[in-house]
């Protein structure tokens, strides 16, 4: 038999202890998301479909972003026991310089668009937790604002090379002028790829509005009110956009004859570390190392560019046998989780990059939201660390992490001649 009794008031205050409400409705919203895609959520919630749809969306029919999404989950960790690890150290070197932890800002286009601190709310987050920040050629705020944001931190620059080489040349010499210290020389849009809902959306700079966006506006007042009260909207760094699509500024403006040789002009001019991105396969990877840039990036631009493109994630680990574990090799694409990255590191990788993730923050919070993500990201980095038994990045090895098929090629294909090596892009 249980022994009841009559309840006594001390004890169930004892138990029934209520949460004190927060009356702040932003920090409200952003405590009460626990994951990446919670901020998604929430983003899309309150930021109209046009420039939710152009951070979230990708090209065509969006196979490469779901791809790259889902090889993060088909891995398998491999967690050691009996090895303690109450601390654990995620800070790393990275292109000369510290970072608190293993990845930096990625760099995005029509940032104001999606919440008006945009660049401003990225780079101070990112100085505030010590990781690097990148910004876009395309961004909406000026090299020099940003590093007024970031004045201590790691500023990095993404560089497009255009049809009007001197652009380009400008860009370059006003990122130095300002203590950038990183130049990703970008190689994967030769051409816009096709983002469909883009144009379903008719998604411009400035915004062209229709009668459709207007009305999916209306239920969120605080981002008319943001668009309107805050200075025009248009890129910082580029004097003309023509008014079109994404598709049409990029084609309008990027030039596909772009080569090694523009690659040893901008490593002429650019007095920090060069890195690449946009790599997708082995050939180049081993090709841009041998011609001595400082690191690559491999992407697929987030699965915008071209459709069916290579996971980045899957390409790792073959493009680290071949260029050696010393090289620098960076990655981007589908990262959502903590877990994600410390599978990167694992594999190889020296460092990666969010770009969507750090946007869903944007739109979710402002600069608040931004800082969740940081802080989302960093609590899933500690907690996977510990639970495989490792204190610190350095001690992730490829055994920690089984990548599980799931695209498997019907067959391998023939054997390619590997390409000629390229002359070293150094400096005059």
């Amino acid at each position: 038999m249980v022994a009841r009794q009559i309840p006594r008031p001390a004890e169930l205050l004892e138990l029934m202890q209520f949460k004190k409400p927060e009356l702040d409705g932003r920090k409200r919203r952003l405590d009460a998301a626990l994951t990446i895609y919670d901020l998604r959520a929430i983003a899309k919630r309150r930021t109209p479909k046009a420039a939710f749809d152009y951070t979230d969306g990708a090209a065509e029919g969006e196979l490469s972003l779901a791809r790259a999404r889902q090889a993060f989950e088909d891995i398998e960790f491999h967690p050691g026991i009996l090895r303690p690890a109450p601390e654990v150290d995620t800070s790393v070197q990275i292109l000369g310089g510290p970072s608190a932890l293993p990845f930096g800002i990625a760099p995005t286009g029509f940032t104001r668009l999606m919440q008006t601190e945009g660049e401003t709310a990225g780079a101070s987050a990112a100085g505030a937790a010590r990781i690097p920040f990148t910004l876009s050629t395309l961004g909406t705020t000026s090299i020099e604002d940003v590093k007024a944001a970031n004045p201590h931190g790691r500023n990095w620059f993404q560089l497009y090379v255009m049809r009007d080489r001197e652009i380009s040349y400008g860009l370059v010499r006003r990122a130095a002028a300002a203590g950038f210290d990183t130049l990703q020389f970008t190689v994967d849009t030769p051409i816009a790829g096709a983002r469909l809902r883009d144009k379903r959306n008719g998604f411009s700079i400035p915004p062209q509005l229709t009668l459709g966006t207007i009305i999916n506006a209306i239920p969120r007042p605080w981002w008319w009110y943001d668009f309107l009260t805050t200075p025009k909207l248009e890129f910082a760094s580029l004097s003309s956009t023509g008014g079109g699509t994404v598709g049409e500024l990029l084609n309008a403006a990027m030039d596909p004859t772009i080569s090694f040789d523009d690659l040893a002009v901008i490593r002429d001019l650019w007095p920090g570390k060069i890195v690449v991105k946009g790599v997708q396969n082995v050939e180049d990877s081993a090709r841009l190392i041998d011609a001595g840039v400082d690191g690559i990036i491999l992407s697929n631009h987030g699965g915008r560019q071209l459709d069916r493109a290579p996971i980045p994630f899957h390409l790792l680990p073959k493009v680290v046998r071949e260029v050696g574990k010393d090289a620098t090799v960076m990655i981007d694409t589908g990262i959502m989780n903590g877990a994600d990255i410390v599978a990167s590191i694992a594999l190889g990788a020296k460092f990666t990059l969010i770009g969507r993730a750090y946007l869903y923050g944007l739109m979710a919070g402002g600069r608040q939201g931004v800082d969740r993500t940081i802080t989302i990201l960093r609590t899933e980095i500690e907690r996977t660390m510990r639970l495989l038994g490792v204190s610190s990045l350095a001690e992730l090895e490829p055994k920690h992490v089984t990548q599980l098929a799931r695209l498997v090629p019907i067959a391998q294909p023939a054997a390619v001649a590997r390409a000629p090596r390229a002359r070293p892009v150094a400096k005059a």
